[in-house]
Formats: structure tokens, sequence, C-alpha cells
């Protein structure tokens, strides 16, 4: 018998372990809305689903509390029964006084199963969350997710490693400068790439300078896209001097250990920062917005951020690219 036409766009999953990374990937989506307002916690997602159907949905609030489970369950109430939950990170096992531990309220929710997409490096959890929710009669099946993973990057380098993902923002002509010429306006890059680094700003704890950048440019640093104004991060300055009103001095970039809560940092300064930070190998990340121009001459470069260099560097990766008007933002993260 001859099989029906499939639909265009459809894709057919072969195997329950697809269609569990699908809803992982869904649900590190929805994480995304939490960063960074969820901090200090980290920023999880959860997608109750029953019988191939989104039941109720939720992400890590502001401040940390109440976390993704605790939204999801709550908005799916009996409903819940049997359900599974998809949550991008191990349900939470020690207790808080701001609220009850995840793994309880899953054990008491009456789901069926739990997909996990990340497992949890807190040693308060690491495991434990896994295992009472498996003790309870709960299936478990715990997945390597890199949606997860890249949606709790912050959260895991500074459970890990003890400090924030570092991120750098540069924008680059073709040779690697970081500036136009002299008498050739302020911008390298056009209104839409600038726009986009507002947007990324947004999803920043905090954003470094370093005293030079300060002392040229006195840049606000803040988010200016309407509706997400509340989401500026904190301003910290590379320096050895004291840091003015508004503003928290860092002296070099291995102290970044002591930015209490920090998870998301990105490096917004000029060539001396830049360098600064990638000679202490601390960069995780980079968001590199390319002009389609040349400068030559003298000024600030990096010729070793170039896009020719990047693709002789066994020691970056290249995950994404996409035009921004006249530029393009390339993405790169460490290997």
């Amino acid at each position: 018998m001859q099989r029906p036409a499939r639909r265009p766009g459809c894709r057919r999953l072969n195997s329950n372990g697809n269609q569990d990374h699908r809803w992982l990937a869904a649900a590190a989506r929805l994480a995304a809305r939490g960063v960074p307002l969820s901090r200090p916690n980290p920023s999880v997602g959860a997608i109750l689903v029953k019988d191939g159907q989104v039941i109720a949905r939720g992400w890590t609030q502001r401040g940390g509390r109440p976390h993704a489970e605790a939204v999801a369950l709550t908005a799916a109430g009996a409903a819940a029964s049997g359900a599974t939950l998809y949550v991008t990170l191990e349900p939470c096992a020690h207790r808080s006084e701001r609220g009850p531990d995840c793994a309880g309220l899953v054990v008491n929710s009456g789901v069926s199963r739990v997909v996990i997409g990340c497992p949890d490096p807190d040693p308060r959890t690491a495991g434990a969350g896994a295992a009472r929710i498996r003790a309870a009669g709960i299936a478990v099946t715990e997945l390597d997710s890199p949606d997860c993973r890249a949606a709790l990057a912050g959260y895991l380098i500074r459970v890990t490693k003890g400090r924030p993902q570092v991120t750098l923002k540069l924008a680059l002509s073709e040779d690697g400068h970081l500036a136009p010429p002299p008498g050739e306006g302020q911008w390298l890059t056009g209104p839409a790439a600038r726009a986009h680094v507002h947007a990324m700003r947004a999803r920043m704890d905090a954003i470094l300078v370093g005293s030079g950048t300060l002392a040229a440019d006195n840049p606000r640093l803040d988010v200016r896209l309407p509706g997400i104004e509340n989401r500026s991060p904190d301003r910290w300055l590379l320096t050895h001097g004291d840091a003015p009103p508004g503003w928290r001095a860092l002296p070099r970039p291995q102290d970044i250990s002591a930015m209490d809560g920090v998870q998301y940092l990105m490096v917004e300064g000029g060539a001396g920062a830049a360098r600064a930070f990638l000679e202490a190998n601390l960069v995780d990340r980079l968001l590199l917005y390319r002009a389609p121009r040349r400068v030559g001459g003298s000024g600030p470069c990096l010729p070793e951020l170039t896009q020719a260099a990047l693709a002789d560097s066994s020691g970056w990766q290249l995950t994404d690219t996409r035009p921004l008007g006249k530029d393009v933002l390339q993405v790169y993260e460490a290997s």
C-alpha cells in the first residue's frame, strides 16, 4: 500500500529520543527569557507535555524564584498527572529558606516521566535530584542536550570554574581595526548591528570596559531598546585605580571570580581590554560585528581577530553567522 505523501515542511521523528531533544530545545528557548533576570540562580526552562500537547510551561523568575518547575507545575495543577516534564537542568534537591526544592515538587506532582537536559554540577544537588525522583517511581531520562547546555552556559561556568561566562564583543573592519579613520564618524558598523548589541547587553549581568575607553568615549553601556531598558547590566571598569560613581572596579581579568553572582559578562572595551582577556585565556565567546571596509594605517587594531586569522586558529569554532544590514555578525566559541 502506498504511503500518504508527507506535508511540506513536516519531519517525521523516528524515535522518542528525537522528540525528547526537540522538547528540550523548546525548554531551552523558554529559559532564555529569564536571562539575566534570574540572577543569582540559573535561568531554567520547563515544559509539561501530555499526549503530544503542551499543557504548561515555565521559566525561572526574576531574582531566582519561583523556579521553572514550580511555575509550570502550578500552572498545570491536576492536569500534570501522567504528563512528561521536560526541564533544562536537573531539579534541585537542596532545601532553601527561599522555597521548596524542585525534586520534591516533582515527586508530589503526579508526573509520570521527567526528561533532564543537563545534570546540575552544584554539589548540593549533583545527581541527588534525579535520584530522588527515580526513588519515587517516576521514570527519569537524562540527556546531554547541547541546547540546554548553551542556555545554561553562564551558570555552568560559574559553578565549575568559579567565574562568569565571558563574551568579548567587538566591531571590526576587515583588517582588524576597531574604529574608522579620523574624520569618518564614530561608528564602524551600521544601525542594525548597533541595535543587536543592545539586545545582547540585555542578556548580560555585567559589562566591562577599559579605562582608556571610559576616558575617550564615556560610554553609557545601557540598553536602549524600547521595552527592555530595565535590563541594563552593571558597569565594571578594568582599572588599578578607583571606579567613578555607578561603576565597579576590576584590577585585572584574573579577578573576575570575585564578581559575585555574575554569570554573564560582556567585555566591550577597546583593544587593551580585549587583548588582556584574550591573553589571560578567559574569553569563552566572541561576538564580532564585521564592517565591510578596510581602515588601514594606524589606530586600535586586533589583527588576530580578522576572519582569515580565526579561520587558521584551532582555538575558535565559528558557530553562527548572520547579516545585520550591511554588516555581518560572526559568533565564535572557544574550542
